[in-house]
């Protein structure tokens, strides 16, 4: 049996906290929360080549930001860290929907990030990721915003900083 240290256990959290916060800035477009996910640096490729990952969190916020919605959601993650060095392989859900030509449209894929980190001085970010893509469905939206089950819901997700996470409303 091998014997858990507190310092990892800190680590690992710290590391789960880096990748709900990317989370966080994608979907709300918040670009200074999505770039300190990244050091200085950083490398990302999401399938189509390396870019500098800073370059890339301004270029996909103006993106996401055209979409009516998104929403990612982390799942199972595998975190090996090595004293400041980490690795990490995280399962992605990501729900997108657009304005179509025939109205709203969904996106959804499931992958995996599969990310390098450093720990410096107290705080982890990532130095490398790659996007690992493993399914898609594509199709007409079937979100209802009106009706009995959901016309009451007021509480509406949104773009900074008018969401409800920034504003506490």
């Amino acid at each position: 049996m091998s014997i858990v240290r507190l310092e990892e256990v800190a680590d690992r959290l710290a590391i789960q906290d880096v990748l709900c916060r990317y989370t966080r800035g994608i979907d709300r477009c918040d670009e200074a929360v999505l770039r300190s996910v990244w050091w200085p640096g950083a490398q990302a490729d999401y399938g189509s080549g390396t870019v500098d990952a800073g370059d890339w969190s301004g270029e996909v916020v103006k993106g996401l930001g055209t979409m009516l919605r998104t929403q990612h959601f982390i799942g199972n993650m595998l975190i090996t860290v090595d004293g400041a060095a980490a690795e990490a392989e995280t399962y992605c859900r990501a729900y997108h929907e657009v304005e179509g030509n025939d109205g709203p449209q969904e996106m959804e894929v499931g992958g995996r990030y599969l990310d390098r980190l450093e720990k410096r001085g107290d705080e982890w970010r990532i130095t490398h990721r790659r996007y690992v893509l493993d399914w898609s469905r594509n199709g007409p939206s079937t979100a209802q915003w009106d009706g009995p089950l959901y016309g009451g819901l007021q509480r509406r997700g949104a773009r900074a900083p008018d969401d409800p996470s920034y504003t506490g409303a």
